[in-house]
């Protein structure tokens, strides 16, 4: 069973790629991020014409998550995380899936910090820690998966110079961010990539992609119950060369049934 993400960069815009990259690799799964389409503009007709069923989450012009699954329609959970009754951010969907539970994330960027997107940021990491919790609490087999907008370690950049004021880089969204691995989840793809040198994004500016210069902020993170049955995780890089493609590559995981 292959659970993949993919940070679209706006789904109408990259609708082909989008669609070539799902009848491609014919995820069991396929979890979106950054659609910027409210919920009436979301194109769930053409995910049908080749056998997706979606839930989604839409926001206009801005964030936006959704889920898609083949053949069968995903079982929504949860759409928001729960302890901010202010915040209107269309940043997290879950859904069960084929006996999996599947959330699906866009977690806040948090630049320019300091400031208050910086704090947003880390409030929002501290609220799905607290829904992680409950998740783990249930002992199903979950995976929590999306554009994290953090880069754990060095070896998670091109060059750890390059981004060292930026928010994705910064003490407290590493530690929030091993915090979550402390309370027991499997960050899947660093598993398998012990060394580094992974990226899932590269930016759109300065050469990045020709160059290289990219880093990792997809993740896929397991709970035990999951993460026992992992058999690969890793990153269709090639998706990023294309024309009109997402600044993000998909990033994917396989568990056995």
């Amino acid at each position: 069973m292959r659970i993949s993400s993919f940070n679209i960069n706006g789904i109408k815009a990259r609708l082909p790629r989008l669609l070539e990259w799902l009848e491609e690799t014919r995820p069991a799964v396929a979890c979106l991020q950054e659609i910027k389409t409210q919920d009436e503009g979301f194109p769930a007709a053409d995910f049908e014409a080749i056998g997706y069923k979606a839930i989604w989450h839409g926001q206009k012009g801005f964030n936006g998550v959704a889920i898609l699954a083949d053949g069968e329609m995903p079982r929504e959970v949860r759409r928001g995380l729960a302890g901010d009754s202010g915040d209107e951010h269309s940043r997290y969907l879950e859904a069960d899936v084929r006996g999996v539970r599947v959330a699906c994330i866009y977690l806040p960027n948090g630049n320019p910090q300091p400031g208050p997107k910086f704090d947003y940021k880390l409030r929002w990491m501290e609220r799905l820690r607290a829904r992680m919790a409950e998740i783990s609490a249930e002992e199903v087999p979950a995976v929590v998966i999306g554009d994290y907008n953090v880069i754990p370690e060095d070896k998670d950049i091109w060059s750890p110079k390059a981004m060292a004021d930026d928010a994705l880089m910064q003490p407290e969204s590493r530690d929030a961010f091993a915090r979550l691995i402390g309370d027991g989840w499997t960050d899947a793809i660093g598993l398998l990539n012990p060394r580094g040198g992974v990226w899932t994004y590269w930016d759109y500016q300065a050469g990045a992609w020709q160059r290289d210069h990219g880093f990792r902020i997809d993740h896929a993170l397991l709970s035990p119950e999951l993460a026992d049955r992992l058999v690969a995780a890793g990153v269709d890089k090639t998706f990023r060369g294309r024309e009109k493609a997402s600044d993000h590559a998909p990033v994917w995981i396989e568990v056995r049934d």
